[in-house]
């Protein structure tokens, strides 16, 4: 029997999933470890994708609409058409090995019973639909299908509505069903209907991974993340982001300050201290409410053994004086005030530009 490693993540960009299931199947066709494939339960910020067969007449907002409420539009290479994900959405990606079942139909079947097995557990009758994929509660679609496969193994999945905001998908044709007569609902929704609670997201990840586990028979194996870092966006009086670029052997690139927590280090200390190890700078920070979660990248691994290894990351930001002058540690090689545009321009990681979207937002 394969493992299935299960990684309940919160909050992660849509680009860094992406990432991740590239990174994952990676290690599974390598078969590090053995017999060895991956569940990732998470939450995503607004964001449209289009899969492969997606029509653009289908987003039905203005880009001034998507933009006032933050979406992002990403093209994919997973089978249907538009779809919406958003906070109160369990996203699942499974990313297995299908070759001791090379069966893309009774893969997308499983899914499809992962997700109506949790609604009868809390009383919720769904089925499947005789023309359209996905877990339906009657006429409205509670769950989404969208899978790619290459040489067998998996990566995107499923979209199960726990209490997401059900206005959002009015930005869309769900899955390109222009059919008025079929909706989109939330588990939250049903059971308001019936006058009974929603359960909680953990709850919901809860039993997704054990009916999923079930049906795809996969032993089941729960797995945290690796690291715990902090980010820290310093920014001046004008606005302008300081960000230090990592030395040729740490990678050459621009970022603000991270760093790792120590073992028992709270992250507002973290933050404190990395501030002042990277630049000099000593003062309070700021958090900024957001926490997400990301695949480290191969070189990043390596010290805490290599394969796939997943951090999660707690954002600050940092008010420095006029004239303020960094003083850099041996991790950077240089260092550069930017105007917000450039230093959006100037990250690669999804994660850190939402940092200094943040940041500057709440300077």
């Amino acid at each position: 029997m394969r493992t299935l490693r299960v990684y309940r993540l919160g909050r992660v960009e849509y680009a860094d999933g992406l990432t991740l299931m590239q990174m994952a199947g990676e290690q599974v066709a390598r078969g590090n470890p053995p017999a060895t494939d991956h569940l990732f339960l998470l939450e995503h910020p607004p964001v449209l994708t289009l899969g492969r067969g997606a029509a653009a007449r289908n987003i039905l907002a203005s880009p001034a609409w998507l933009e006032a409420r933050g979406f992002e539009i990403h093209e994919t290479d997973r089978g249907g058409d538009v779809t919406y994900h958003g906070p109160g959405q369990v996203v699942g990606y499974p990313v297995l090995d299908l070759s001791d079942r090379p069966d893309v139909r009774r893969y997308v079947s499983s899914l499809e019973e992962a997700m109506i097995r949790t609604c009868a557990d809390w009383g919720i009758e769904a089925r499947r639909h005789s023309e359209h994929r996905g877990a339906w509660v009657e006429t409205r679609k509670i769950g989404a299908i969208g899978v790619h496969l290459s040489r067998w193994i998996t990566s995107h999945g499923f979209a199960f509505n726990v209490a997401p905001d059900l206005e959002h998908f009015q930005a869309i044709v769900p899955c390109g069903i222009a059919d008025p007569r079929l909706g989109v609902t939330s588990l939250a929704a049903e059971l308001a209907a019936r006058g009974r609670p929603p359960p909680s997201m953990a709850e919901a990840e809860e039993r997704l991974a054990a009916h999923l586990a079930a049906v795809l028979d996969r032993e089941r194996s729960d797995r945290g993340v690796d690291l715990r870092t902090v980010s820290v966006v310093p920014l001046g009086a004008d606005r302008r982001v300081l960000l230090l670029r990592r030395a040729p052997a740490r990678g050459g690139f621009w970022q603000p300050v991270t760093g790792r927590l120590e073992p028992g280090e709270p992250a507002e200390a973290a933050a404190r201290r990395e501030l002042q190890e990277e630049t000099g700078a000593e003062g309070p920070v700021s958090a900024l409410g957001y926490v997400h979660a990301f695949g480290l990248r191969p070189e990043l691994a390596v010290p805490l053994g290599g394969g796939l290894r997943l951090a999660e990351e707690t954002a600050y930001a940092a008010r420095l004086p006029p004239g303020f002058l960094p003083r850099l540690s041996a991790e950077h090689s240089e260092w550069s005030w930017f105007a917000p545009e450039e230093a959006l321009a100037s990250l690669q990681f999804a994660g850190l530009r939402r940092a200094v979207r943040l940041a500057l937002a709440a300077a």
